[in-house]
């Protein structure tokens, strides 16, 4: 309980440069059992953050990947995506996907492009939050376990 303050300061960062949805409290509280922390051996701040979100029998979402900006590009954003897709298989679910900025970093980790509109409907419940919706420029990308 004492990372979501944390984490919603590192959400909060970048949902202010339009690159992620600004998450509220309420949602994190409530929410915080999809999300994962990176905290170096040893400390106390979070220097990442990535919650896998179940949608539906088979799918999953990757969603609030965020790294402190002075810790990124030292594998900690993989890392945090290793782990949810690691619980995803865990939990019998082998379809994955993300929408992202970052469509390369999701390529290596051996997602692939996929149209929006092969994503159900219910994961557009956050799209509806957005103040991009509906012209949002984010690209799908899906990983099949």
């Amino acid at each position: 309980m004492k990372d979501v303050k944390p984490i919603q300061k590192l959400l909060e960062h970048y949902a202010q440069k339009g690159l992620l949805l600004p998450r509220s409290l309420s949602e994190l509280y409530g929410d915080l059992r999809d999300y994962y922390v990176f905290i170096p051996d040893g400390g106390e701040e979070i220097f990442g953050v990535c919650a896998l979100h179940l949608c539906w029998e088979d799918l999953a979402e990757i969603k609030s990947l965020a790294v402190e900006e002075a810790y990124t590009l030292q594998g900690i954003g993989s890392r945090l995506v290793e782990a949810c897709l690691s619980e995803a298989t865990t939990l019998g679910l082998y379809k994955i996907f993300a929408l992202t900025y970052r469509v390369d970093f999701f390529k290596r980790l051996g997602f692939k492009l996929v149209d929006k509109s092969l994503l159900p409907h219910k994961i557009w419940s956050d799209c509806l939050k957005c103040v991009k919706f509906p012209e949002c420029d984010e690209v799908a990308v899906l990983r099949e376990l």
